[in-house]
């Protein structure tokens, strides 16, 4: 028997990932999401929810542009402080010894040692209670040599990291444990 846990933004796992921006003076900003997911295959979207309150807010209205910074879990010191502080008044990229890149496709920077990088130029935004949804279509993706396996993302090597939030604790993706539109055909 299931156990009601009322209405809760819980879903597992969410993913960790790092919103890069340039601010009024361009100021590069980074900003830690876990509300955020692929939203569309064709034209291929990125979707992120983002409180009005934060400064990355302001960034993505003012330039359109946004960039989704895919972390390992090597880097979950970096990402989590990316997301417990505001670039308002600090620069982040400096605090976390991160160094930003300036995208040569949309108007936002990303994080060079961050291992996989989509770049966003910003198509809609839906305010949702809270959170303003900006969905932001992918113009391209960035990825080190070192996650890849014959030119495809390796999870693996990648490592990235997914929150949970109810427990505010992050955590590994783990093993795989079957093929995607295969493994259940058996059924």
């Amino acid at each position: 028997m299931k156990k009601s846990l009322g209405p809760k933004p819980i879903a597992y796992p969410a993913p960790v990932f790092v919103i890069g921006t340039y601010d009024f003076e361009d100021k590069p900003n980074i900003m830690t999401v876990a509300w955020a997911g692929i939203c569309c295959s064709r034209p291929p979207c990125m979707a992120v929810s983002i409180r009005e309150a934060t400064y990355s807010y302001g960034n993505i209205n003012r330039t359109k542009a946004f960039t989704v910074n895919i972390p390992s879990s090597s880097q979950v010191k970096e990402a989590d402080y990316a997301g417990t502080v505001s670039g308002k008044n600090i620069d982040k990229f400096e605090a976390a010894g991160l160094t930003p890149v300036r995208s040569e496709i949309v108007n936002a920077p990303y994080v060079g040692e961050f291992p996989l990088v989509l770049e966003c130029e910003c198509t809609h935004s839906l305010i949702v209670g809270l959170h303003t949804l900006f969905v932001g279509e992918i113009k391209d993706v960035k990825a080190d040599e070192s996650i890849l396996d014959q030119g495809k993302i390796d999870l693996a090597k990648l490592s990235p990291l997914v929150f949970a939030p109810e427990l505010r604790q992050y955590f590994e993706v783990g093993r795989f444990v079957g093929k995607a539109f295969s493994i259940g055909k058996s059924l």
